[in-house]
Order: C-alpha cells, then sequence, then structure tokens
C-alpha cells in the first residue's frame, strides 16, 4: 500500500498578505503545492489529502485541485474552530485555527496506513520525498516508529523577517531526543538570533537542525494527538492565540519513550514564502530547477 500524504493548506497567511497556497511561482504558472505533488507521485505516494478551511474551499477547488484529481486520488477535509471534542466550548474571541497537531487530527477518516505530513507553502525537494516514501513503505500502520526530513537552520530563513523552527537533537543513530519550537529567529549582519524562553535574544550556529514540518507518521498517531489536544484545551481554551504544534506533542512522546523518531537526511535546498517579498526568491530558484532538468518547464504537460 502506498503512503498517503498530508498537505495542511488552512492557515490563514496573516504576514503574507493573501491565499499564498494558490500562488503562482513556477514558469508555467504553478504553485509550490504543484512541485509537492509532483515529487510525492513520482516518489511513490498514492493519494494525497489536503487539510483546508471551509471559507476558500470554493477558491481552492477552482484554483488547484481540477489541475490533479485526473492524475492523482485527491481528497479534503475541513480543519475549524468548531471541531473540538464534545464538552469543550469554544470561546468567541478564538479566531484562528489550533495548530498543525489539530491539523493532521482532521485528516484520520481519510487515512488508512502510513502518511506524511507537509507545509502547502514549503518547498522541500524531490529527494526529500524519496527518503520519507522510502522510510513509510517499510513502516508498519501498528508501530510507533516515526520520522521527520531534517534541514540545515542557515537555509531555511528569510531575508524579509523572523521565522519561528523546531530545533532538533538527534542521537548517533539518527534519533530523534529533543525538538524544541523557536520563535522569532532572524538573521543579521551580526549573525543567526531567536528568542529564547526569557525572550532574550540568543545566537545559533545556523548549523544546527530544524524541522519544516516534514513528517512521516504511522495511524497510531492519531490517538496520541486526541489526548494531547484535550488536554490542551484544559489548560488554553480561553487563550485565543494559543496553538499545539506537532513538535510541541512529539517531544512529550520521545522523552517518555511512547514513539521513536528517525530524522532523515537530505541535502535539498528548502525555500518558502513565509513572507511577500519572499515570492521573488522562490521564482528565481525555480527557474534554476527546470534550466537545470530537475523539472519540466510545464509541470502538468
Amino acid at each position: 500500500m502506498k503512503p498517503s500524504i498530508v498537505i495542511l493548506a488552512a492557515g490563514i497567511g496573516s504576514r503574507y498578505g493573501s491565499l499564498k497556497q494558490i500562488d503562482q511561482v513556477g514558469p508555467s504558472g504553478e504553485t509550490i503545492i504543484d512541485y509537492s505533488i509532483f515529487d510525492a507521485l513520482r516518489a511513490g505516494f498514492g493519494d494525497v489529502i489536503f487539510v483546508i478551511r471551509k471559507s476558500i474551499e470554493e477558491e481552492f477547488k477552482e484554483a488547484l485541485l481540477k489541475r490533479w484529481e485526473r492524475r492523482a486520488d485527491v481528497g479534503y477535509v475541513f480543519q475549524e474552530l468548531e471541531d473540538v471534542p464534545a464538552g469543550f466550548q469554544v470561546s468567541p474571541d478564538r479566531k484562528k485555527p489550533w495548530g498543525t497537531s489539530h491539523a493532521v487530527l482532521t485528516a484520520e477518516k481519510k487515512i488508512g496506513g502510513p502518511f506524511a505530513v507537509i507545509n502547502a507553502d514549503d518547498f522541500y525537494g524531490a529527494s526529500a520525498f524519496k527518503v520519507m516514501a522510502d522510510f513509510l513503505l517499510k513502516a508498519r500502520s501498528e508501530e510507533n516508529a516515526y520520522s521527520l526530513v531534517g534541514y540545515e537552520l542557515s537555509s531555511t530563513l528569510s531575508e524579509h523577517g523572523s521565522v519561528a523552527r523546531g530545533v532538533c537533537q538527534a542521537d548517533d543513530r539518527g534519533m530523534l531526543v529533543d525538538i524544541v519550537e523557536r520563535v522569532h529567529i532572524e538573521k543579521t549582519p551580526r549573525g543567526i538570533f531567536f528568542k529564547d524562553d526569557q525572550g532574550q535574544f540568543a545566537p545559533f550556529r545556523g548549523d544546527e537542525i530544524v524541522s519544516m514540518n516534514f513528517w512521516g507518521f504511522t495511524p497510531t498517531f492519531f490517538g496520541f494527538i486526541k489526548r494531547a489536544f484535550e488536554n490542551f484545551l484544559r489548560e488554553n481554551l480561553k487563550n485565543p492565540k494559543a496553538e499545539i504544534f506537532i513538535p510541541l506533542v512529539i517531544n512529550k512522546l520521545v522523552k517518555n519513550g511512547q514513539v521513536t523518531v528517525k530524522v532523515l537526511e537530505t541535502k535539498e535546498k528548502w525555500f518558502g514564502v513565509t513572507y511577500r517579498e519572499d515570492k521573488s526568491r522562490v521564482m528565481e530558484e525555480l527557474t534554476k530547477l527546470v534550466a537545470a532538468g530537475v523539472y519540466p518547464k510545464k509541470l502538468w504537460a
């Protein structure tokens, strides 16, 4: 059975200023999602499941879904604020989704075996999909053996503002032992800095391995998310900005010895559109890859 791929596309994109998931960046009008699906299919993935918001359904279907439905088994699910366990009441002050762990949970009914999770607005590179597909093709659905694709921090930063990254620590076997979400990471003339837990700026070397939200899971992860989400709601239901990110859930599971996570290596160059100003760089990088023969000029010819 081929693994599935879940694409998280429900983010509001407030920093970017528009629905960046459907912005055209390729030489023939392709989006970053187009390249992700192209790479996923040729790496060995099967069905594609999008997590979107109900409010963008028609725009999403018109702009993107039609071009894929003849090439792959494509479906979608909704991530909505009201989708919480029984007994919890959503605060009227809450405007944004509950975070990436909640987004993954919404896809449960579409998943029947091992699956990968990616962001809609990140370019991961062909070999990243290959190493993930190879891992998942060997994965057993009932086991708690997961994976993530790691990237070097210095190659994942924007020239136009700060970013957040899950900073990873692995043992000598390449198994994850710690992942910490760091915020306000920024490249400056003096080096790379982030805000620590006390709100003070601290330095990074730049060669740290970080997660760009390219994860590999078996269906056992859904049970862990459900329990984690309920605990999160008990503590944060009245906080309108709190989110439950995948690294937060994974870190606790790893620390408790409940799961293993293999950090998969790749030499791929990541790029993405965190800010609108990032778009020109993405277009330049894709043009180079097309010129080098990595991708055809017209992806879906």
